[in-house]
C-alpha cells in the first residue's frame, strides 16, 4: 500500500497544474491549423501525471519506461507531420513536461517556476520569432555571444587572488570591470533601441558615458556646435554621462570593495541625483527630436575598448600600489589627482583594490576617491569648453559643477 499524506496530494497538484498550464498553451497552438494533429491540452496534463505518478511509485526503472514510451510517441508525431511543420516544439515540450512532473514530487516549487516558464517562452513565439529575425541585427548578435563568452566561459576560469610585485593585481577584478563595461554598454544600447530616438541624444549621452563620459561631453559639443537647434537635447546627453560615470564607479567599487562603496554612498547618490535632475531638465525641455538625428544603431560596445580600459586600470593599479608602497598612503592623494585627470575610474578600481587587500582602510580611500571625481570634473569642463563653445558650456558646465559639489556635500555630511 503506498502512503498517500497531504504534501503528497499537493505535490500532485502542482503536476497537473503544469501540464494544464503548458497544454493550454499548445492546445491554443494546435487550433490554428487543421493540417497536423498535435498533443494537446489533456496530452499534456495526463503525461505530467504520469511523471508524477512513476515517481509516487518510487520505481526508477518505472520512470524510464514512461520516459522512452512517451519519447518513442513524441518521435512518431514528429514523424507524421514533418512534412507540414519540421518544428519540433511540441515533442519536445511534452517530454519536459513528464519531467517536470517527476520533479514537481520532490521539488514542487522548482518544477512549477520551469513549468510557468516553459509555457511563457512557448506563448512569445511569435514576439521571439520576430525579434530573432527581424528586430536583432547581426552584429548584436555576434556582441551577445561576445558578452556570454565574457561572464560565462572565462570569468569562471580566472583565478580569483592576488598575484604579482606588491601583490595589487587581482586577475579576476581585472576581467570583471571588461565583463562590467560590456554589460552595462550592452544595457544603454537596448535602452536607446527600445525607446527610439524620441529621447535619443540623452539616451546614447547615458549609454556612451559607460565607455567614455569625457568623450561624451566632447562629440555632443561638436553636435552642438554644428546643430544649434540640438544645443539643449546635447546638453542633456553632456550631463547624463556623468550619471553613468557614478554608476560604473558604484559597480567597480562593488567588484573590488564593498566597503569602500559603502563608505561613498551618501557623496556618489549626491552626485547621481542631481546629475539625473539636471540632465531631465534639459531633456524634457525637448521632448521631441528631429528626425534627422535617427541613425544605426551600430554595436552594442567595443569589446577592444571595454579590454584597453581594464588593461589601464590595472596599470592604474599597480602604480598606485608603487606609490603607496614607497611613499606610504599619503601619497595616494597626489597620485589619485593626477590620475582622476585621465580617468576617474582608475583610480576608484585602484584604491578599491588596495582596500580589499588590506593596504589602506576604508577612511584612507574616500579622499582619494573624490580627488580623482574632482580632477576628472575638471578635464570635462574644459572639453565641453573647447568643443561645445561657450553657448554649450553655459548649458553644461553648471551641470557639471553641480554633481561635484552635491558630492563634496555628501562626504561632508557623511
Amino acid at each position: 500500500m503506498i502512503p498517500v499524506d497531504e504534501q503528497s496530494w499537493y505535490r500532485l497538484g502542482i503536476a497537473l497544474g503544469i501540464g494544464l498550464l503548458i497544454g493550454i498553451e499548445r492546445e491554443r497552438r494546435k487550433g490554428r491549423s487543421s493540417a497536423r494533429i498535435e498533443a494537446g491540452l489533456r496530452t499534456f496534463a495526463v503525461v505530467a501525471l504520469l511523471g508524477a505518478v512513476t515517481v509516487l511509485l518510487g520505481d526508477e526503472l518505472l520512470l524510464a519506461v514512461a520516459i522512452c514510451s512517451v519519447a518513442v510517441l513524441a518521435a512518431i508525431g514528429y514523424h507524421r507531420g514533418r512534412e507540414e511543420d519540421p518544428g519540433m516544439t511540441t515533442e519536445i515540450a511534452l517530454l519536459l513536461t513528464l519531467l517536470l512532473g517527476a520533479l514537481a514530487m520532490h521539488e514542487p516549487p522548482l518544477a512549477a517556476a520551469i513549468g510557468a516558464g516553459v509555457a511563457i517562452l512557448l506563448a512569445a513565439r511569435s514576439r521571439l520569432h520576430h525579434f530573432a529575425r527581424r528586430v536583432l541585427t547581426e552584429r548584436e548578435f555576434n556582441d551577445a555571444l561576445v558578452l556570454a563568452a565574457a561572464t560565462l566561459v572565462v570569468l569562471p576560469l580566472i583565478p580569483d587572488r592576488h598575484i604579482g610585485l606588491f601583490e595589487a593585481i587581482n586577475p579576476r577584478t581585472t576581467w570583471t570591470i571588461v565583463v562590467l563595461m560590456l554589460g552595462i554598454g550592452a544595457a544603454g544600447h537596448i535602452a536607446l533601441r527600445a525607446l527610439g530616438p524620441r529621447f535619443g541624444l540623452a539616451i546614447v549621452g547615458f549609454a556612451s558615458g559607460f565607455v567614455s563620459s569625457a568623450a561624451t561631453i566632447g562629440s555632443m559639443g561638436t553636435r552642438a556646435r554644428n546643430h544649434p537647434e540640438l544645443l539643449r537635447a546635447a546638453a542633456s546627453g553632456a550631463v547624463l554621462s556623468t550619471v553613468a560615470t557614478v554608476a560604473q564607479m558604484a559597480a567597480v567599487l562593488a567588484a573590488t570593495s564593498l566597503d569602500m562603496l559603502l563608505a561613498l554612498a551618501l557623496p556618489l547618490t549626491g552626485f547621481g541625483l542631481v546629475a539625473v535632475c539636471y540632465g531631465a531638465l534639459f531633456m524634457f525641455r525637448n521632448p521631441a527630436l528631429p528626425s534627422s538625428t535617427e541613425q544605426d544603431p551600430g554595436r552594442a560596445f567595443s569589446f577592444s575598448t571595454a579590454l584597453l580600459f581594464a588593461l589601464s586600470i590595472t596599470a592604474v593599479v599597480f602604480a598606485s600600489a608603487a606609490i603607496v608602497w614607497w611613499l606610504g598612503a599619503g601619497g595616494l592623494i597626489p597620485a589619485a589627482a593626477v590620475t582622476g585627470f585621465a580617468d576617474a575610474h582608475s583610480t576608484a578600481i585602484s584604491v578599491g583594490s588596495l582596500v580589499a587587500a588590506e593596504k589602506i582602510n576604508v577612511v584612507e580611500g574616500t579622499l582619494p576617491i573624490l580627488l580623482g571625481l574632482t580632477t576628472n570634473t575638471v578635464t570635462k569642463v574644459v572639453i565641453a569648453i573647447v568643443n561645445g563653445g561657450s553657448r554649450y558650456a553655459m548649458q553644461v558646465v553648471p551641470g557639471l559643477l553641480l554633481t561635484i559639489g552635491a558630492a563634496w556635500l555628501g562626504w561632508v555630511l557623511q
